[in-house]
């Protein structure tokens, strides 16, 4: 990520209970372009180099998701260059994979389901310098892609897409809550991101260090819905890494708001108050 400030507080890695492990590890292998970085019987860490991005568990009794339930509206694949953005493009349309797009200003996103329904967004950055701030507010929009230019883009590279690049981090994650007021205290006042775009009463983006979203979060599902229960599949947690001195600050006032942090070995785990699951992590 460019950021003109470091470090700043960021979404590392996505986790999914999934129903057909085989079936999802093929998916983010051969269709997205990730590694496998370690397998176990239950378990599919994926990701580029060493760098774990999605992990994949089969819970015993999962089921399918049906209904609509707080939780994942997508999470989204930063790549690093309008090249490689054209290339997955290219190679998504040659697998015969249904697409969306988007041109928010600040960036270039497609936009696809894996097979359990989960949405994914990829994307790259225009360079912050070109991003349009007015009163603390990024500005963004959904206008047509130019989906020609990112296909010359890629044409001019003599090297054909293969994987993801090294670069490729997990930009942003974008969630369905039950309450949009409630969401904001938790993310504000709890985890100190601040608020950079808002529609509405339908939508908040919320980042650190005036990044354009580390987390969007929506209430287009309803009003009042439930958090998505432990035997569906979907979202199982996602991790935001920030500085240990940063880290503990944020538990300070996740408990002054009256969130309950669970400390484990490697992380600190809280819930949001639409019930998703936050790993918090150190560098």
């Amino acid at each position: 990520m460019n950021f003109h400030k470091k470090p700043v507080t960021h979404v590392r890695e996505v986790g999914l209970k999934v129903v057909n492990l085989l079936k999802m590890k093929q998916f983010y292998e051969n269709v997205i372009g990730f590694e496998v970085i370690s397998e176990e019987e239950d378990k599919v860490s994926l990701g580029v180099g060493s760098k774990v991005l999605v992990e994949l568990e089969v819970v015993e009794g999962l089921t399918q998701k049906q209904g609509r339930y707080a939780g994942l509206y997508h999470f989204a694949i930063l790549l690093p260059t309008r090249e490689s953005l054209g290339k997955i493009l290219v190679h998504l349309h040659q697998q015969g994979i249904q697409l969306g797009s988007a041109d928010h200003l600040v960036s270039e996103a497609l936009y696809l389901s894996d097979p359990e329904g989960n949405g994914i967004e990829i994307y790259q950055d225009r360079k912050p310098e070109l991003w349009n701030w007015s009163n603390d507010e990024v500005s963004m929009a959904v206008d047509p892609i130019d989906a020609q230019g990112l296909v010359e883009e890629a044409q001019k590279s003599s090297e054909p897409w293969n994987r993801l690049p090294a670069e490729t981090v997990i930009g942003h994650i974008h969630l369905h809550m039950s309450d949009l007021d409630e969401a904001k205290d938790f993310y504000v006042n709890g985890l100190g991101l601040e608020v950079v775009s808002s529609l509405g009463g339908q939508a908040i983006f919320l980042a650190d260090q005036k990044y354009h979203h580390h987390i969007g979060m929506n209430v287009w599902n309803g009003v009042g819905i439930p958090a998505l229960p432990e035997k569906v599949a979907g979202l199982h947690y996602y991790t935001l890494v920030m500085e240990n001195e940063n880290r503990n600050k944020i538990a300070k006032n996740l408990r002054a708001i009256g969130a309950e942090i669970v400390h484990r070995e490697d992380y600190w785990e809280v819930k949001d108050p639409s019930g998703n699951s936050v790993r918090l992590c150190v560098y």
